[in-house]
């Protein structure tokens, strides 16, 4: 999950100092701008944290398995790996066309691990997209909630900006309006489901290692 929020730049038209003058005090207005990461406040949720908590106890078997077999997988490419590195150190740091047959053989154990692990995992990805999507489906809200009461005319990615003082960050404000607007979340996703396709089955709006925190796009 990733949200990324493009401010476009604000262009004022000179005014002279009796011009200013002119101008009545309730039409003047000073722009309020802050910082707000909003993957973070997703992240952080309640309702995110908790279903993160319930994944862990629900999806644990495939998990084991998951890790289970990285581990195993993670040796064998290795130890592949390391006796190409010792032929290619005897050929004198020369390709022969052994030792190229040998990485061909290598690159395609490491892309069938790929997609074995991919395959194990995607029961554990698609149930933490499907947590995502329910969150991210209100974040608009809470985000234009958190800004009217900080008084925010304009909020920036954290990346977008150069410096900025604590003070303009108002990350945990939208914490607190997602976990108002949405306390808790499901972690099965409906048969046939499918991530960024909302309104199917019923009609709810290369995967991470299962057995850490995913982190949000």
């Amino acid at each position: 999950m990733k949200t990324i929020i493009k401010a476009a730049a604000l262009v004022l038209a000179p005014m002279t100092a009796i011009a200013l003058t002119a101008v009545p005090a309730a039409a003047q207005s000073k722009l309020g701008i802050a910082v707000a990461d909003l993957q973070r406040a997703v992240g952080t949720s309640a309702a995110y944290t908790v279903a993160r908590t319930q994944m862990q106890t629900t999806y644990k078997p495939q998990i084991d398995a998951f890790n289970t077999r990285k581990t195993a997988i993670d040796a064998d490419l290795k130890t592949k790996g390391d006796a190409i590195q010792k032929a290619l150190t005897a050929a004198g740091n020369k390709p022969t066309p052994a030792i190229e047959t040998q990485y061909q053989a290598f690159q395609q154990s490491q892309q069938s691990a790929q997609a074995e692990l991919q395959r194990m995992g995607q029961p554990i990805a698609l149930a933490n997209a499907y947590v995502e999507e329910q969150i991210t489906a209100k974040l608009s809200d809470a985000l234009k909630a958190a800004m009217a009461k900080a008084k925010v005319d304009l909020v920036l990615a954290p990346d977008a900006t150069v410096s900025y003082q604590p003070t303009v960050d108002i990350t945990a404000a939208v914490v607190t309006e997602i976990n108002a607007l949405v306390p808790s979340v499901s972690i099965t996703p409906p048969a046939g489901w499918q991530p960024g396709r909302q309104g199917q089955a019923a009609g709810q709006p290369a995967p991470a290692n299962p057995a850490q925190a995913p982190k949000s796009r």
